[in-house]
């Protein structure tokens, strides 16, 4: 199933993670810490992945779609204390 977010939101979920958040959840999921920071709108895929992501031009960033949640449940997890 398809999660719709808009860019600003994703951005700020990324921008509450503490420190050192990108690499636990990388190291969590089996992934390269570039493809998470990929997940969260960075663009290195010299040495990150794709993360099935398509963005719409509008408002607030435009609006995200993700093709998998699970890193954006595990940014979330952390921000809850999990």
């Amino acid at each position: 199933m398809t999660e719709k977010i808009t860019f600003n939101e994703l951005r700020k979920i990324k921008d509450a993670l503490p420190d050192g958040s990108m690499h636990r959840i990388a190291d969590e999921l089996g992934l390269d810490v570039e493809t998470v920071r990929n997940y969260f709108g960075g663009a290195n895929y010299a040495h990150g992945k794709s993360v099935g992501m398509h963005i719409e031009q509008g408002p607030n960033g435009g609006i995200v779609l993700l093709d998998d949640t699970t890193i954006l449940e595990k940014a979330q997890g952390i921000l809850h204390g999990h």
